[in-house]
């Protein structure tokens, strides 16, 4: 097991993220921010929060969007539903789509279908901790990357999240 990222680092990382969207979106009551359950929530509320303190309070709408039965391998598996929480609008609004590693691109496609179900967004942008580049099944980039890693498809890359950030880290294991 090899450590990519320490706790410090996913905190700077998060900043950085937070940042990059603030810098690209200043009206916001024109965006929405919303973590793809289950794992890309951790994620999205640390954003989240780090905008929040950057924008001193502005209201931003965020949500939390289950794509598990917009999944294409749904009926390969036993898949349990996680919650969908979207009080709000999304039409015409900057949707910034938010999970913990971009892979294959599959979870991203399944959240655009599942996303469509709620709305039609002016404009979708994607957000992840991890791109594993040239690993995509679909063409799909995200707009905002913590980290790249190149790694093997009999790789794993783990990310543990934990209750007070203090011990978030992320590793990259065999099979």
């Amino acid at each position: 097991m090899k450590l990519i990222l320490k706790p410090e680092e996913i905190a700077i990382t998060i900043r950085r993220l937070a940042h990059q969207i603030v810098e690209n979106h200043e009206d916001f009551s024109r965006i929405a921010i919303i973590g793809l359950q289950p794992r890309g929530i951790f994620l999205s509320n640390r954003i989240y929060e780090e905008i929040q303190k950057i924008s001193k309070g502005q209201s931003i709408d965020y949500g939390k969007l289950d794509i598990t039965f917009y999944r294409d391998d749904v009926r390969n598996e036993l898949h349990t539903a996680n919650e969908t929480d979207i009080p709000f609008s999304i039409e015409g609004k900057d949707v910034i789509l938010i999970d913990d590693v971009l892979y294959t691109g599959r979870t991203t496609r399944a959240a655009f279908d599942a996303l469509l179900d709620y709305g039609r967004p002016k404009k979708v942008e994607l957000c992840v901790l991890i791109d594993r580049r040239f690993t995509r099944e679909f063409p799909i980039q995200a707009d905002y990357v913590g980290k790249y890693i190149d790694s093997f498809e009999t790789q794993k890359v783990l990310v543990r999240w934990t209750e007070n950030s203090d011990k978030d880290h992320v590793t990259i294991t065999e099979g």
